[in-house]
């Protein structure tokens, strides 16, 4: 094994706060890392710290060979890619980057970097916009590649496929699991246990500690009252000829001391952290948004066209009432198209009339900068603030941020906040289009438990594996022109 990059105090700090505090790095050859953690937990710049785009004072970085890096799609300068099998492969087929959606510049960014001979790739979220075929010829190729592996990625499915190693960024420390990112939330799950069972034996020492002590406090000062008691009638008894005498107080001494003691234990006991707890959202409908139509929207011989390219001929669905169904195919397919026409009602959609529609798109949201969070998610909602906080920190927000506005939050957040409200707001069938791009793989991965535990119907488009696995009771794919009921 060889090393090919060294970084010795990697220090970065954001508004006061240590994004990455990191006395020693090394990547190896053989490495093959899925770097994880929440939005804003520092992982981009890691991996421009390791490239040298950014230097932090103080840090020494050493590199020992050629690197390639896919950076996340905003942040690229596409250049002229020289592998045009690789290029064929991954769907691009000219090199107008003007007139490119964003699905074919990732395509043609991870095909610069896999035609480069180098030692090691360093990715940031390059599977987003990427279809499920292209997804699946990455994860091939990157499984060929000889040289080491850094990647940044919400999507678990990939990550379980090319990645054996997990690095945890998390108050600007690294942890390292070892196995892929299935393996990593075992052992987390494994930790969390461990935790909770210490926890609980913290508490039960302190908890006995305390009632002795008390118990012996309690004791000392029964003594002490009787004590009293009989020196007052010793003194009446004996005209005051015992007033001198020295009481007996030895037992209660004892006793204090005893209980003295036992708060030291409690002092010296280790404090215990309680592990974090999965927090449980109960989704409610109300009478009125109630749907009684086993079928609230169903489709008939539907036609998508765009220019004189057929996408979608004379394709007929029904959604079943409260399932989540997902709508999966190919980057151009005609899935946004067919949400679109449902959200519009057109005449080729039946749509059942109580039907009260959210709908999330991929970008174009308007809001209220200046407002504040809460403010925000009152908005047609009919949950209380405690139930609207309890989703927010269940997709990641802390405590204090409910105060903020929006004009502060990161685009990430942005995401989540707009989900939490459609989930929580006065609709009876929601309209997701890929709801999980840009969450952090926690948020991602509490959306699921949300939208499993939402009362109404869900139809939402996802290239997400684990997504469509752990949530969709209903599969439709859009493919040569046919939608296909998958499941």
């Amino acid at each position: 094994m060889e090393l090919i990059i060294k970084a010795k105090d990697v220090r970065v700090e954001y508004k006061g706060r240590d994004v990455l505090d990191l006395d020693e790095l090394e990547l190896y050859d053989y490495d093959r890392i899925g770097l994880v953690g929440a939005n804003g937990a520092g992982k981009s710049t890691l991996l421009k710290v390791l490239l040298g785009e950014v230097t932090p004072a103080g840090c020494k970085i050493n590199r020992f060979g050629e690197f390639a890096y896919i950076p996340q799609l905003d942040e690229v300068t596409l250049q002229e890619v020289k592998d045009y099998a690789i290029m064929g492969k991954l769907g691009v087929d000219q090199l107008e980057i003007k007139t490119m959606s964003g699905g074919e510049e990732t395509r043609l960014k991870i095909a610069q970097a896999l035609s480069e001979q180098v030692h090691g790739i360093l990715a940031d979220e390059p599977t987003c916009h990427l279809d499920r075929e292209g997804i699946d010829f990455l994860i091939g190729q990157l499984k060929y590649f000889a040289g080491a592996l850094l990647v940044i990625s919400h999507d678990r499915y990939f990550l379980d496929e090319v990645v054996d190693k997990i690095w945890e960024l998390k108050n600007g420390k690294i942890t390292e699991y070892w196995g892929n990112y299935s393996e990593y939330l075992r052992q987390k799950e494994d930790e969390r246990r461990s935790q909770a069972a210490k926890y609980e034996q913290f508490v039960a020492e302190r908890d006995r500690l305390e009632q002795a002590v008390e118990e012996k406090r309690r004791k000392a000062r029964k003594i002490d009252k009787k004590a009293k008691g009989a020196t007052k009638r010793n003194k009446s008894e004996s005209g005051g000829r015992l007033a001198h005498q020295k009481t007996t107080g030895s037992k209660q001494k004892k006793l204090y001391n005893a209980a003295k003691s036992m708060e030291h234990r409690i002092e010296s006991l280790a404090g215990v952290e309680a592990p974090e707890r999965t927090r449980m959202i109960r989704f409610r409908q109300s009478k009125a948004l109630e749907l009684h139509n086993p079928y609230p929207i169903i489709g008939m011989e539907i036609n998508i066209r765009f220019g004189d390219k057929v996408l979608l001929e004379k394709a007929s669905f029904q959604i079943p009432l409260g399932s989540k169904v997902a709508l999966t195919g190919g980057n151009g397919v005609g899935k946004t198209t067919l949400i679109q026409k449902i959200l519009n009602r057109e005449d080729s959609i039946l749509i059942s009339p109580k039907a009260e529609i959210g709908y999330f798109a991929q970008n174009g949201y308007k809001y209220n900068c200046n407002q504040e969070i809460m403010e925000f998610m009152q908005e047609n909602c009919d949950y209380n603030v405690s139930e609207i906080r309890s989703v927010l920190v269940s997709m990641g927000f802390e405590q204090n941020d409910i105060c903020k506005k929006l004009s502060v939050l990161s685009g990430g957040e942005i995401v989540k906040l707009l989900l939490a409200k459609m989930l929580m707001g006065r609709y009876n069938i929601l309209l997701l289009d890929e709801p999980s791009n840009f969450l952090d793989l926690p948020s991602l991965e509490a959306l699921e438990m949300l939208m499993k535990g939402y009362a109404g119907t869900i139809l939402f488009i996802t290239h997400d594996k684990r997504l469509i696995d752990n949530v969709a009771d209903v599969i439709y794919e859009i493919k040569d022109r046919r939608l296909n009921l998958i499941r």
